[in-house]
């Protein structure tokens, strides 16, 4: 039923220290401008930022200031770093005056770099660790600010304390430069960039000129941008190029280095500007914008002129799937109860794994595409947690038997080291083999759909603040244990008989793993409906081996996390047969371990008639999570929690009319997680809205298969891992989009990925004229695109996309291109950006006509 086809360390020492700002990206320690006059200005090195392995220390006597910088031991060996900025009011000559501890008993070397200048330091012994010297060494200044980084090499011995640098600026005068310090004149210039002022248009004082061929892999622009909070800002970079076609250069900020493009100007006296994202450090924070090997340069640039962020940074929701340090915008996805803690980010002993998005690894299926692998006694990851919680969920990887039947084991489970109950862990409903459909024989190979979730509860509410600890303990006897979230929360009590609802205990229902309910149940059901009442299901779990029809009624649990269905084999599901029904407050757990689209079941599937409602339903092991038919009128799904079905999540089949599914959090489904089809007749006014998704295991995070007037809003797509968009709008199945479509307010992150099949690659949005051309409006209003696998948007193929609409598209960094087409067709574009793009940020064949609007950068 689905969509798819087809030497002795110094103690506690070490590093370098102090300097400044590196080319390479160490990061950077700002100080006040220096006087005109000869200036000599001291930085203690444990003020600075550290970096490979560099740290402050204050274990040795007779530094200066706080402490000094150490780390520069042989375990850091080609990575301790200090970096610092020093600016100076002229260019000339100058010296640097380091201040050192070597208790080693030989002269041991570390690297001084100066712009594109990098020198061998020698630094003699000294008598002991709190026996302190300087040495002098000369420096070539430019004007501005100076990016200055002491580096323990490979090609150095380290192995020493730095407690200060001392840098003194010459006191001569030469072009003093404009006092705009956003002037791309005014910044460190090196490797052949130079001041220039030929062309008009320039802002201050001229512009940088010299990234040319001629200097390819050398030319650089270095600065150093105050920020008096940490988080998320820009660079407006203000450049001319003249040469007619797009051209790159790469900007690095602190650690970080992204290559933008900046596409051609209608001449070398014209002027444009593109606005680069970059996460700032509080305080100073090193900038250099470089004509890399990679690069193609070729351009001048004007100003750099930096907005910071205006208050503290969020540390972010811990809600958000796959990305924990990054805040979510207010209104996309879910509204969830329970709170996300992903492996890597907490503390581990094991292995991480990841970031990876090569199809068929496991880190590719991965939230975040990263994990944690246990495979010694003793391995572990713990959290902490930040909500009182007393149930966990946990999204784990165990290796497959050799018959593919799967393997169970235990996972032991601490709080603040005291033991809980071990967790049970199988595979049996992971790993898939061979082609498409898949079948459960590990000799087919091409393994994949490596994760699956367990849930448990402590018995009692852990308060905030404990730590949680998942440990591979003596008696786990499991090869390894591949640890890829926790969700935690309080699953509160549960319900009694609700007003209106008759017990089926009272009606001969009686929980029981061990007795088939299914028989029992529909007889209960057509009880409380002629009684005018709805069916209550106390907590239990209750087997069905069959469709338990719905038609009108009303069927209740008393919580997810306490009344259960449990399908057999692959049957057992709800199955609506028209009017209006409404499902809620309970679990479906199914036992499919394979995709048989033929003889499995779905979860809740058919027709519910008009004005239907389900809500609150926790979805797993089965074929589909909801399969919606035609005549349905009006179903309002919401608050799901749809896991690792077989095929789709959601799919709204035929003629469905004003059918809303909302804050629904669906992960690991085996095909479209969310998906509209209008197979034989459109889906009409229908919408998903303020959904969660992510790691659908085959094709899209949302789909949308011809139609009228539907709607895909303010959800949140994550991580999709082959043959899939994060949302795609096509005619690749089904009837001919008859309306207007609209793709709106969503966050895509990481989405995209390769058809394997064709070897196309897919990109976040995808809008796709295959069987049919793509006539009526589809409108894609303020949709972001983060960190796309290929390009953000994808405009194909073989049929006509006659009229696209797209305002407020934001794609930050691709695999490919930012906008990408191969169709005939036209579309207009406005306010739309991209940024950070591996490929062209534009490229557009098969006469695809666009008209640009205002607003648009980047492209």
């Amino acid at each position: 039923m689905s969509i798819h086809r087809t030497n002795p360390r110094p103690r506690n020492s070490a590093a370098i220290a102090a300097l400044l700002l590196a080319l390479t990206g160490a990061a950077s320690y700002g100080i006040t401008a220096a006087p005109a006059h000869a200036a000599t200005t001291t930085l203690q090195a444990e003020s600075a930022t550290l970096s490979g392995g560099a740290t402050a220390e204050s274990e040795h006597a007779g530094y200066t200031g706080s402490g000094y910088a150490g780390g520069y031991t042989d375990a850091n060996k080609g990575n301790a770093a200090t970096t610092y900025t020093v600016p100076s009011a002229n260019a000339g000559n100058g010296t640097v005056k380091i201040r050192y501890a070597n208790g080693t008993g030989s002269a041991k070397t570390l690297t001084l770099s100066a712009g594109t200048a990098s020198q061998q330091i020698t630094l003699p012994a000294t008598s002991g660790w709190a026996s302190w010297s300087t040495i002098d060494v000369p420096v070539a200044f430019a004007q501005g600010a100076n990016a200055l980084t002491v580096r323990f090499t490979t090609a150095d011995s380290g192995n020493v304390n730095i407690d200060s640098l001392t840098a003194t600026t010459p006191d001569t005068p030469t072009n003093p430069g404009p006092t705009d310090p956003s002037e791309a004149e005014a910044a460190t210039l090196t490797g052949g960039a130079v001041a220039e002022s030929e062309h008009a248009g320039h802002t201050g004082s001229g512009y940088v000129g010299g990234l040319t061929d001629l200097n390819k892999g050398r030319a650089s622009i270095a600065t150093s941008v105050s920020s008096a909070h940490a988080g998320t800002g820009t660079i407006a970079v203000r450049y001319a190029n003249g040469t007619g076609s797009a051209k790159t250069l790469t900007l690095s900020a602190g650690t970080a280095s992204q290559q933008i493009t900046l596409p051609a100007t209608s001449g070398w006296a014209s002027w444009s500007t593109i606005d680069v994202p970059v996460t700032f450090a509080q305080g100073a924070n090193a900038l250099t914008l470089r004509f890399t090997t990679a690069d193609s340069g070729n351009v001048n640039i004007d100003s750099l002129k930096a907005t910071t962020p205006t208050g503290p940074a969020d540390p972010g929701d811990p809600g958000d799937p796959g990305d924990p340090g990054t805040p979510d915008p207010s209104g996309v996805g879910a509204t969830v109860p329970f709170t996300t803690y992903e492996a890597e980010a907490g503390t581990s002993r094991g292995t991480a794994i990841g970031p990876d998005r090569t199809y068929l690894t496991v880190a590719s299926e991965a939230s975040g595409r990263k994990a944690v692998k246990l495979t010694q006694t003793g391995d572990y990851v713990e959290i902490k947690l930040t909500k009182p919680a007393n149930a966990v969920n946990l999204r784990y990887s165990l290796p497959d038997s050799g018959d593919g039947k799967g393997i169970d084991a235990t996972l032991s489970a601490y709080a603040d080291g005291t033991a809980l109950t071990d967790l049970r862990l199988t595979s049996r409903y992971a790993w898939v083999y061979g082609a498409y459909p898949y079948t459960n024989n590990p000799g087919e190979g091409q393994g994949h759909r490596f994760f699956d979730e367990t849930r448990a509860t402590f018995g009692r509410t852990l308060p905030a603040g404990t730590v949680l600890r998942l440990q591979k303990d003596a008696g786990d006897t499991a090869a390894s244990y591949t640890i890829d979230l926790i969700e935690a929360e309080e699953t509160g009590s549960a319900a009694t008989l609700p007003s209106g609802y008759v017990s089926a205990q009272t009606l001969g229902v009686t929980p029981d793993d061990n007795q088939d309910d299914t028989s029992a149940l529909a007889t209960a059901l057509s009880t409380a409906k002629s009684q005018g009442k709805g069916l209550f299901l106390p907590a239990g779990t209750y087997t069905i081996s069959d469709h338990v029809n719905l038609n009108g009624v009303k069927l209740r649990g008393a919580g997810v996390w306490h009344t259960v269905l449990r399908g057999t084999g692959l049957k057992g599901g709800l199955f609506g047969q028209g009017g209006t029904s409404t499902i809620e407050n309970l679990m479906i757990d199914g036992q499919n371990t394979v995709r048989d689209d033929a003889g499995g079941h779905a979860a809740i599937e058919g027709n519910f008639g008009t004005g239907s409602v389900i809500k609150n339903v926790w979805i797993q092991h089965t074929k589909v999570g909801l399969w919606i038919s035609s005549p349905t009128d009006g179903l309002h799904a919401s608050d799901l929690r749809i896991r690792n079905t077989y095929a789709d999540g959601v799919n709204l089949h035929g003629a469905v009319k004003n059918t809303v599914i909302s804050h629904s959090s669906i992960r690991g489904t085996g095909d479209d997680a969310l998906a509209m089809w209008s197979d034989g007749a459109a889906v009409t006014n229908s919408a998903f809205r303020n959904n969660t998704v992510s790691l659908p295991t085959l094709a899209n995070g949302a789909a949308v298969y011809g139609g009228s007037g539907n709607r895909v809003e303010n959800n949140l797509i994550s991580d999709t891992v082959v043959a899939a968009a994060g949302i795609t709008v096509s005619t690749r199945f089904g009837e001919p989009f008859s309306g207007t479509t609209t793709v709106s307010g969503n966050l895509l992150r990481r989405t995209g990925s390769m058809e394997v099949n064709w070897n196309a690659k897919l990109g976040a949005i995808w809008v796709y004229a295959d069987v049919h051309h793509i006539t009526q409006p589809v409108v894609l209003d303020d949709n972001t695109v983060e960190d796309s696998t290929h390009s953000g948007l994808l405009v194909s193929w073989q049929k006509q996309v006659a009229d696209l609409r797209v305002d407020g598209l934001t794609i930050t960094k691709t695999g490919h291109h930012g906008i990408e087409g191969n169709a005939a067709g036209s579309g207009t574009f406005a306010n739309t950006k991209v940024a950070q793009t591996t490929a062209a940020p534009l490229d557009m064949t098969g006469g695809f006509t666009i008209q640009r609007g205002s607003g648009n950068s980047g492209w």
